[in-house]
């Protein structure tokens, strides 16, 4: 009578060179590094988070978590010799026809991460975008794209290439911030004056409007029916809605009361003589 022995588990092939040991072996990584990836992001998010700006501090969170799970799963595959060649070439294939699909994604995603290394703005910044109706509050900068709440309330996605490719104008960068407006007296009116009405009315009305610098008043243009007066104001960067929207409002106020024309367009005709 022959008797056959069961074979040892490191022996026992379940396909293409797998064994139970060695799938053992692997998933023994697989829950290691997933076990590692958790602890790092945890120490990451204790002591490194806090240093970072909120949205920047969970997207490097989301990348070492699932780049040492992905390290994990090359280690694993590594170790178990599994054989991917036969997917490869079939998975070639059909990544160069996801890769045109998913252009797009890839391009939002590298520009995401260049936006949170370079961090040109950063999460409460008022900002705006020059040429388009992109202004508001920057509340985070995620995986794939940028939100801004802008100034009317609604919430506005903008995808992370269109905004690192776009020329950016920070409104909160810098302490103190320039507002400036036009207005017209008639030509009849003495210059010096009506700029002598608009530094007082500015001094004693605009409390927010900084004395150093001064502010400025240029004549801007020569127009078909007015000198046209340019004012330029320096405010604290927070106290813009005490200054800007007002200032054309006590400037033709303080005009008004001293008398001081504003015209409204008029022409002058000539009749020649027949």
């Amino acid at each position: 009578m022959v008797f056959e022995f069961l074979q040892p588990l490191s022996d026992i092939e379940i396909t293409g060179g797998l064994t139970v040991l060695s799938l053992l072996f692997g998933g023994i990584i697989m829950g290691v590094g997933i076990l590692v990836a958790r602890t790092i992001r945890l120490l990451f998010s204790k002591y490194y988070a806090p240093k970072l700006p909120q949205d920047s501090a969970k997207n490097f969170g989301k990348l070492i978590y699932f780049g040492i799970i992905i390290l994990s799963f090359l280690v694993f595959t590594s170790t178990t010799g599994v054989d991917f060649s036969g997917l490869l070439v079939a998975g070639g294939i059909f990544g160069i026809i996801i890769g045109f699909a998913t252009q797009s994604v890839v391009s939002n995603l590298i520009s995401g991460i260049f936006l949170m290394i370079e961090k040109p703005v950063k999460q409460g910044d008022k900002i705006e975008i020059p040429g388009t109706d992109v202004s508001g509050t920057l509340l985070d900068i995620s995986t794939f794209s940028v939100r801004v709440k802008k100034f009317d309330g609604t919430i506005l996605r903008v995808p992370n290439e269109s905004f690192f490719t776009s020329n950016i104008r920070s409104l909160s960068s810098t302490p103190v911030r320039r507002s400036e407006g036009i207005i017209g007296i008639a030509y009849r009116e003495d210059i010096d004056g009506a700029i002598s009405v608009l530094k007082k009315a500015i001094r004693s009305s605009m409390p927010f409007v900084l004395t150093l610098p001064e502010p400025d008043f240029r004549i801007k243009e020569l127009a078909d029916s007015s000198v046209n007066i340019e004012i330029l104001v320096w405010h604290p960067r927070d106290d813009w809605d005490q200054v800007g929207p007002k200032l054309l409002k006590v400037a033709k106020n303080a005009l008004d009361a001293a008398g001081i024309e504003i015209p409204f367009p008029q022409r002058v005709i000539w009749k020649a003589k027949e």
